[in-house]
């Protein structure tokens, strides 16, 4: 038998954000990836009661060689993806435990209709308090200097590869990249995805 590529059997993980953040897109990239690696992956999505604005969970569960249920057990994520400070607190609450790996977009989603959004540097100290390690990649923030807040999950996914969190390589991804973002499409892409490994290196 081949040594396991996994840190544990099964590894869990959860992308956690609001609607319109591209949740679904990384956690395809993800998960295609793994499968074409050899892994045996299964993805569930789970929306808040507005799609666009609402609450977005996408939980991924991968083993070396058996089909497990997708959604992750509270307290046992392996690694939290937050594409939203609060969203990443929220599902580290559930889900979370002392050795839960967080990689977490800190630029705020403030919600409609007047509601208060929290006090961020008191939601970064408690992520980094529910935490074995907490590391913080401004996609947001890079994506606007590219032009657009569309490139902020590609960028997360370079950061992913860049944390070493995964079996999985820059080349794993690119076919997948080639496909999704054909002619010029993928430079930019491609130019977003080397810029979240390039931030998580430093964070």
């Amino acid at each position: 038998m081949r040594p396991s590529k996994l840190k544990k059997e099964p590894y869990s993980i959860i992308i956690s954000g609001v609607g319109g953040q591209g949740n679904v897109l990384l956690s395809g990239f993800i998960g295609a990836a793994l499968v074409n690696e050899g892994f045996v992956v299964s993805v569930a999505d789970t929306f808040g009661v507005s799609q666009r604005g609402g609450s977005v969970s996408s939980h991924i569960k991968i083993s070396e060689r058996t089909l497990y249920s997708s959604v992750t057990l509270k307290g046992k994520a392996d690694v939290l993806i937050g594409m939203e400070p609060v969203e990443a607190l929220r599902t580290l609450v559930e889900f979370g435990n002392h050795n839960t790996i967080t990689i977490v977009n800190p630029r705020p989603v403030y919600p409609t209709g007047g509601v208060a959004y929290p006090d961020l540097d008191e939601v970064k100290r408690t992520i980094e308090k529910m935490s074995s390690q907490t590391k913080y990649v401004s996609a947001t923030e890079e994506a606007l200097k590219m032009g657009n807040p569309i490139y902020s999950n590609v960028i997360l996914l370079g950061a992913i590869v860049g944390a070493d969190i995964l079996p999985l390589s820059k080349e794993s991804f690119m076919p997948l990249l080639e496909e999704r973002f054909p002619g010029k499409m993928l430079d930019t892409n491609l130019r977003a995805f080397n810029k979240g490994m390039e931030l998580i290196a430093g964070a």
